[in-house]
């Protein structure tokens, strides 16, 4: 493989760097767009003809080299990973490639310029993350990584701001779409965790409440979402909480009241009382609030004389439900 030129190493970190490299039967093709712990999703297409999203640190790995078509005695024999022979890494010239660990992740043996020979894995050499065998001490400094005019989501870098954080992290004034500037860590724009001033984030939140109903302080959707899901807690069930006696205190909330629905020596007994409490609360209020949205899209004019309510009382341990629908 060719060496970077000047311009390619100091930019390794852009999506130019990695659109059009091969890694073993993998062609990067672009940014999918799509982000995962942070990171950008590659689309890369295998030799067979399938796509596959990968991050940065699989693809350089050497762990994922094709979409799972090559066999896998094939596999364990190929020499898949990016080949580094003859490339320098600070003081380290790589050697040869030697066996993979236990979990497939390509090593590269290298000769450090005071003499000495260290195995070191592909992801740490191209990340800068090891630049010598230990007898140069290096920090990485994300200050030498132009941004200048590079857009990463909504947010475009304009010039280094001066910064006297501890970390010693360089940090970017960057123009948002939305016509906002804000300075932002190298790390975070190369990483994708961060994409705009704030303002994405919260439209989100705004799309996300615009399609939720929320009725007395009552959110319908987190409702039939919470009777979907386990909502396990250490006591083993939602709204479940061991006592230091042994037994189980049960308790439910709805309309922003906390209901105690009483201790419980038997695990059985608890979930059971937890589970009719939800019956007349949670999913009563849910099918009530269904059948009085059905009846108002037929018929605008009784629902603006008769607006939805779900009142809960609690009398002698037991729940006692008002509603206009039937």
């Amino acid at each position: 493989m060719e060496r970077l030129n000047k311009d390619q190493q100091v930019n390794k970190n852009s999506k130019a760097f990695l659109i059009g490299r091969r890694f073993g039967r993998l062609t990067v093709t672009e940014d999918s767009g799509e982000r995962k712990e942070g990171c950008i999703l590659w689309r890369c297409r295998c030799d067979c003809g399938e796509e596959i999203l990968l991050m940065r640190k699989q693809l350089i790995s050497g762990r994922f080299t094709s979409c799972g078509c090559l066999p896998e005695k094939e596999k364990a024999e190929a020499s898949e990973a990016e080949d580094l022979t003859g490339r320098r890494f600070g003081e380290l010239t790589v050697i040869r490639r030697v066996e993979n660990d236990r979990n497939s992740k390509a090593r590269w043996l290298c000769r450090c310029s005071c003499g000495k020979e260290r195995e070191v894995y592909a992801f740490h050499l191209i990340n800068g993350n090891t630049r010598s065998c230990g007898c140069k001490k290096y920090s990485i400094s994300y200050n030498r990584r132009d941004l200048t005019g590079m857009r990463f989501g909504r947010l475009t870098a304009l010039y280094l701001a001066e910064s006297d954080n501890r970390f010693q992290k360089g940090v970017w004034h960057c123009a948002c779409d939305c016509g906002k500037e804000t300075d932002v860590f190298a790390g975070s724009l190369l990483a994708g965790a961060t994409r705009s001033c704030g303002c994405l984030n919260n439209e989100q939140r705004r799309r996300m409440h615009e399609h939720m109903h929320y009725q007395d302080d009552t959110c319908v959707e987190r409702l039939v979402r919470a009777q979907q899901e386990k909502g396990k807690n250490k006591a083993g069930f939602r709204g479940l909480y061991r006592t230091k006696n042994g037994s189980y205190h049960v308790m439910i909330t709805f309309r922003k009241v906390h209901y105690n629905l009483g201790y419980f020596k038997n695990y059985d007994a608890a979930v059971q009382a937890r589970l009719q409490a939800e019956e007349i609360l949670h999913r009563g209020y849910v099918d009530a609030f269904e059948k009085y949205q059905k009846k108002a899209r037929s018929d605008t004019s009784w629902a603006e004389e008769n607006p939805f309510f779900y009142n809960v009382a609690r009398m002698n341990g037991e729940f006692h439900v008002e509603t206009n629908v039937l």
